[in-house]
């Protein structure tokens, strides 16, 4: 096996850019994930302890809260855990990219398996961030109307 060269070198770290960039933009997503998990969780936090001191016809209201709330945290913990692997199988691409080039391998099927998969889980976690909005909204419907939450 002879030994790569710069030359050689410079497409691979041309290709490896796309990915390093993909893993930059999921992070910046899964900033934004993780600002609503915290604020959903401050808001659950709030209604659990206004729960108690409710009256009959108030309490059911805030239970509704809560389990409109509890769902959208496991709705945003879904959407972080799925941009988390994205960008994981975005990484693991790029180590891939390296390897293959080193040893001077062609593995073009797990290279595209990996992309695909990367893609994949980012494609669902936006899926389920924007449910997670939709739902918001509604629960947002629920507190001024006071009427019966979906998430439809």
């Amino acid at each position: 096996m002879q030994a790569l060269s710069v030359a050689q070198l410079i497409p691979v770290l041309q290709t490896a850019i796309g990915p390093t960039i993909l893993i930059s933009g999921v992070g910046l997503l899964l900033l934004t994930m993780t600002n609503r998990l915290a604020r959903t969780i401050d808001r659950t936090r709030a209604a659990a302890r206004e729960l108690p001191d409710t009256s009959a016809p108030d309490h059911a209201m805030h239970a509704g809260q809560l389990q409109v709330l509890w769902r959208r945290a496991r709705l945003i913990r879904l959407s972080i855990a799925l941009a988390s692997l994205s960008a994981l199988f975005a990484a693991l691409l790029i180590i891939v990219l390296f390897v293959t080039a080193l040893l001077q391998l062609e593995n073009v099927w797990l290279i595209c398996t990996l992309f695909i998969i990367c893609l994949i889980c980012l494609i669902g976690s936006l899926f389920v961030f924007i449910h997670d909005i939709n739902l918001a909204l509604a629960a947002l419907k629920f507190e001024v109307s006071g009427k019966d939450v979906r998430g439809d």
